[in-house]
């Protein structure tokens, strides 16, 4: 799929690390303003705050165990990331890409491939059960792992509405529609907007590749076989980097090198994905795809030129709408009130 590959891609099927930024702590914005948001025709009822008297320490516990997690595996931001997109795009946001039902599960579907972190929740789900038996759902858990990771990798800070339930279905055909990283920009544009999200999202939410690293696996059709035509390289890439990339895959090679998809600062949450772009530097199909189109391309440019002003006490327009963006897709199909349920274990059904 497209945005999150295996490893650790964020949201397509490809994958990338964080970067180093040297700024002032992260910012935190506030987006109280988008509770009430309705989108691709989910009723969504969720709160910011919601499990403060029912759990007051729920969020804190997620933070611990995201906190911890990453301390031992760098990879952990982008894998977290990663996993809430590839939740949200089948099925909404409710959980369905952690359940194991055998050969049918969500989670085998080929546009799944890579997809981790899994452990991650179940540790945060067993200590928020230990605590709050049968209160907190694994679909916020994985939402707010997510918001985590982007705050541990020096990105902006964000609150995340919370509420949803778990639903009841898990099927690897639901998958068969996820975006993936060989992509043209006209079935991105289509496969975001049948979600609800706009031409605006898809360039901040691929923008989310600025940590993680993705396969040589999924660098082979770029690089000797684009479009179809045998060593045939995407002529978007910058001639320089194409020897680069070439160098750290070789044809024939091992196909599990990884490699950072952001070659400027991979260990840092920021839009300098978005400048690799328009120079021709991007390392993956889908996001070197944005420039294609003139109104994903005019996005790009927008952010780009926006780095260059100084950021005000609300954030830059990068990071207030990278928040925003994120809010809108964790409120894709939830579940909420009667709906769903409440797992005890987050890779079974009750």
């Amino acid at each position: 799929m497209l945005i999150f590959f295996s490893v650790t891609v964020p949201f397509f099927s490809a994958s990338r690390n964080p970067i180093y930024r040297a700024t002032a702590p992260p910012l935190i914005f506030s987006l109280g303003a988008l509770c009430c948001l309705l989108l691709a025709g989910s009723e969504a009822q969720l709160t910011v705050g919601f499990y403060s008297s029912t759990c007051p320490k729920a969020e804190s516990i997620v933070a611990s165990v995201v906190k911890q997690a990453a301390s031992s595996n760098p990879r952990i931001p982008a894998i977290l990331l990663r996993l809430h997109f590839h939740d949200c795009y089948v099925e909404g946001c409710d959980g369905s890409i952690l359940i194991e039902n055998g050969d049918d599960a969500e989670k085998t579907a080929f546009g799944h491939q890579g997809v981790e972190g899994f452990e991650e929740i179940d540790r945060a789900k067993a200590e928020l059960e230990a605590g709050c038996p049968g209160v907190v759902s694994c679909a916020d858990i994985v939402a707010l792992a997510a918001r985590d990771a982007v705050a541990l990798s020096k990105g902006v800070v964000y609150e995340v509405q919370t509420g949803r339930r778990d639903g009841r279905v898990s099927s690897r055909s639901l998958a068969a529609d996820v975006p993936d990283v060989d992509d043209s920009i006209q079935l991105l544009k289509s496969k975001f907007r049948k979600k609800g999200l706009s031409d605006k999202d898809l360039v901040l939410l691929s923008a989310a590749h600025t940590i993680g690293t993705t396969a040589c696996f999924f660098m082979d059709t770029r690089l000797y076989n684009f479009n179809g035509k045998p060593e045939q390289s995407d002529p978007a890439i910058n001639p320089p980097f194409l020897q680069k990339l070439k160098a750290q895959c070789p044809k024939g090679g091992d196909v599990n090198v990884r490699i950072p998809l952001d070659i400027v600062s991979s260990e840092v949450f920021d839009d300098q994905i978005l400048r690799n772009v328009r120079d021709g530097v991007a390392v993956i199909s889908s996001d070197a795809r944005l420039y294609d189109d003139e109104a994903t391309r005019l996005v790009v440019d927008s952010y780009v030129v926006a780095a260059g002003s100084s950021s005000s006490s609300s954030g830059s327009p990068f990071e207030r709408d990278f928040a925003e963006s994120m809010v809108k897709m964790g409120q894709l199909g939830v579940k909420t009130g009667s709906q769903g349920e409440i797992r005890r274990n987050c890779r079974a059904f009750n």
